[in-house]
C-alpha cells in the first residue's frame, strides 16, 4: 500500500475538473423538491444497482404511498444533481459520490436507505492474467515491457463510483499511481464501457452486472480480476437520496418501507426480479436469460440498511474530498439518516 500522504492526494487528484464543471454554482443551494409531499418526483438510473426503483415500479408498490410518484429516468448522476439543484427532485436513486456532492453543496437531503452493497468487479483481458498470476501488483509494469504501452483501463467518467472504487484498489491495494503505472480512463456509462470490451479498446474495467455476465455471454476476452467484497466490505454505489421536507413526512417513511419490501423481493423472486430489469433496462439491451444469471453473481448484492455500505461509505467520503468533488470529507452524520429504515424495520 502506498502512504496516505501527498503521493497518494497527488495521485488521486490525477482527475480533470470535468466531472464537476457545471456543479461548482450549487453552493448555498437550499432546494428542495419540487412537489411538497403529495407528489414525490423520483430520479433514478436504469442501471442494476436502481433495482428496487424496477421493482417498485413494475410491481406496483408506489400505490402504497401516500403521494403521487413521478418517476424521471436520467443517464447519470451529475445530471441528477443539477435536477436537485434546481429544485426538480424530491427522492433520487443514484451514486453515493453525486449524493455527497449535493449534500456538500447544502442541499438539504440525506441518504435515508442502500441499494446495494460491493456491486463491482474489476475485470482484465485473458492476456493479462498470467502475468497477474505471476507478478501481483507488478503485472502492470510487465505487461508495458511487453506491450510497449501502458495498461488502460475504461470505467465511468471520473469520480463515479466504478471510477473511485478503481483508484482506490490501485493506490491503497496495489500501491500503483494512475497516469503513471496504469491509465484511468472515463467512457461514459455501462454502455460505453461494455462497446470497449467488446471492441477491445481496453485492457480493462472496473464495472457493476449486468455487464460482466453480458461479457461472458458473448465471450469477450475478459475475466475477474477482484471483486469489491474481497477488498473493501460494505462497498457503497447508489443510495436513496431523500430531501428533509419527505424525510419529515409520512410519505418518507412509506417510501423507505417499499422499498425494503422491493429488496425483499429481490432477494426472494429472482425470476420475476430478471423480468423486471429486462423491461426497464429494455429487452433488446438486457435479456431475461441474461438478467437472472446476472442475479447469481456475488456482486449482486441488494440491501435497504444504510449501515451496511457505513464502513466504505468513510473511504468514499475521503476520496470525494480528496478529488475535490465536496470541498469538506463529509462525515457519515451529515450523509446518513437511519430513522426512517429504523421506524419500519424494528
Amino acid at each position: 500500500m502506498t502512504e496516505r500522504g501527498l503521493s497518494r492526494r497527488d495521485a488521486i487528484r490525477g482527475l480533470s475538473g470535468a466531472a464537476t464543471a457545471g456543479i461548482t454554482g450549487l453552493a448555498g443551494c437550499n432546494a428542495l423538491g419540487g412537489g411538497g409531499t403529495d407528489e414525490l418526483t423520483v430520479a433514478y438510473m436504469p442501471i442494476y444497482p436502481d433495482m428496487q426503483q424496477f421493482v417498485m415500479q413494475e410491481e406496483g408498490y408506489f400505490d402504497e404511498v401516500d403521494a403521487e410518484i413521478d418517476a424521471k429516468e436520467f443517464t447519470d448522476g451529475p445530471s441528477i444533481v443539477q435536477a436537485y439543484a434546481s429544485g426538480e427532485i424530491d427522492v433520487g436513486l443514484f451514486g453515493v459520490v453525486p449524493a455527497m456532492i449535493v449534500i456538500d453543496r447544502g442541499i438539504a437531503a440525506k441518504v435515508a436507505a442502500a441499494n446495494i452493497t460491493e456491486p463491482m468487479m474489476l475485470m482484465a483481458r485473458d492476456d493479462f492474467m498470467p502475468l497477474w498470476e505471476d507478478h501481483g501488483a507488478d503485472a502492470f509494469a510487465e505487461f508495458e515491457e511487453r506491450e510497449g504501452r501502458t495498461f488502460t483501463f475504461g470505467t465511468f467518467p471520473e469520480g463515479s463510483v466504478p471510477d473511485i472504487l478503481l483508484r482506490y484498489w490501485l493506490i491503497d491495494e496495489q500501491g500503483l499511481t494512475p497516469g503513471e503505472d496504469v491509465e484511468v480512463i472515463g467512457m461514459g456509462g455501462a454502455n460505453a464501457v461494455r462497446q470497449g470490451l467488446a471492441t477491445d479498446e481496453i485492457d480493462g474495467t472496473s464495472i457493476m452486472e449486468p455487464v460482466p455476465t453480458l461479457t461472458a455471454e458473448s465471450g469477450d476476452p475478459y475475466k475477474p480480476l477482484a471483486i469489491a467484497p474481497e477488498f473493501m466490505p460494505g462497498q457503497p454505489a447508489a443510495v436513496v437520496l431523500m430531501n428533509d421536507e419527505v424525510r419529515d413526512s409520512d410519505v418518507g417513511e412509506q417510501f423507505v418501507e417499499q422499498h425494503v419490501r422491493a429488496t425483499e423481493f429481490i432477494n426472494g423472486e429472482p425470476d420475476a426480479t430478471a423480468r423486471h430489469a429486462s423491461t426497464v433496462i429494455g429487452e433488446g439491451t438486457l435479456s431475461v436469460e441474461t438478467a437472472r444469471e446476472a442475479l447469481d453473481s456475488p456482486i449482486s448484492n441488494f440491501v435497504s440498511d444504510p449501515r451496511a455500505i457505513e464502513n466504505g461509505a468513510e473511504i468514499f467520503t475521503e476520496y470525494a474530498a480528496e478529488l475535490g468533488k465536496t470541498d469538506e470529507r463529509l462525515s457519515l452524520d451529515q450523509v446518513f439518516d437511519y430513522s426512517l429504515y429504523d421506524s419500519v424495520t424494528e
